[in-house]
């Protein structure tokens, strides 16, 4: 690529981050549907990976080419194809072109990575979090192995794995064993970790040093790292504390496509109704539209995809598809 392409993929990819700083989002539709625009001519949509050529979300392919910036673990992997970079059942952001599929920007974070500590009932508890698996990953794997984990969070703050792998080691990750959630019960020495932004459901105790704390708060989504593996429900002793954007902030107007599991029920009355996407607030009115199922339906743990408008803080739901 001549230093004018190099320079030209460059500007669009800090672009993209800047944006993706505020993301979390999914597909929807068929695979002849297109994509909604959002700020600055680009659409979020977040989902997990279900099948590549090049990149399949709930049905919508999302074209990728040379320019497509595709990040993972925080490292640019736009060389690679997309079977490479990524797999199915990891939960992408995808920023796409104005009422197109063309994917500009794909980055991949996991929910965490770390030793198995404990098994019990198709459940795995990794660094103090649970992990639902089907009954092929429960069997497949064994106490302390370090795994990878991608999936949708439930009203109970359990990690539903859409994707779990054996850590490799691979040059992607190093040793490090991580953990990803946000801050609760924040005190001078320590805090609680979950994957819900209330801080309800399952959490873990995490202590700190002083210089790996500076600047938390409350209600701040968070990667810890730590060494070694820790006990089942912890504490987990962090060597490094950054913050990180949740896939569930977006930029104020932008068109949105969420997918994930309600954590929080439906309220209100008629058509106008609030409720949670793993913490998300979702409010719908008379207009909102439903495919496969009613209002009546939006209860915890019920997995959806929400295609709707940030306003405020609060995803303005257009129409809900229920998975």
């Amino acid at each position: 690529m001549s230093p004018k392409g190099q320079t030209a993929r460059l500007l669009i990819g800090v672009l993209s981050l800047v944006l993706a700083s505020f993301t979390f989002s999914t597909c929807g539709g068929t695979a002849t549907d297109l994509a909604g625009g959002g700020v600055s001519g680009t659409g979020i949509s977040t989902g997990s990976i279900t099948s590549f050529g090049s990149v399949e979300m709930c049905g919508v392919h999302y074209l990728t080419d040379n320019n497509t910036l595709k990040m993972s673990h925080g490292e640019d992997h736009s060389s690679e194809m997309d079977r490479v970079a990524f797999r199915v059942g990891m939960v992408v952001t995808l920023h796409h072109g104005l009422n197109d599929n063309d994917a500009i920007q794909i980055e991949y974070q996991d929910n965490l990575q770390g030793p198995i500590a404990a098994k019990n009932s198709n459940t795995l508890t990794v660094l103090g979090q649970t992990v639902v698996v089907s009954d092929a990953d429960f069997a497949k794997f064994n106490l302390n192995e370090i795994v990878e984990v991608s999936g949708f969070v439930d009203s109970a703050g359990r990690i539903q794995a859409t994707y779990i792998e054996r850590n490799t080691q691979s040059p992607h990750h190093g040793e490090e064993i991580e953990v990803k959630g946000f801050v609760s019960g924040l005190s001078s020495s320590g805090f609680r970790l979950g994957p819900l932004p209330d801080g309800t459901g399952m959490t873990v105790t995490v202590s700190y040093t002083q210089a790996a704390g500076t600047g938390l708060n409350n209600g701040m989504y968070v990667k810890v790292v730590t060494t070694g593996a820790q006990p089942v429900s912890g504490p987990i002793s962090a060597i490094s504390i950054e913050k990180l954007s949740p896939r569930t902030v977006f930029p104020e107007k932008a068109i949105v496509d969420l997918e994930g599991l309600v954590t929080a029920p439906r309220s209100g009355s008629g058509n106008d109704l609030s409720f949670a996407v793993e913490g998300k607030r979702v409010q719908t009115d008379d207009a909102t539209q439903y495919v496969g199922g009613t209002a009546a339906n939006l209860q915890p743990d019920v997995r959806v995809q929400v295609q709707g408008t940030e306003n405020g803080g609060v995803l303005s739901a257009g129409k809900i598809i229920f998975r």
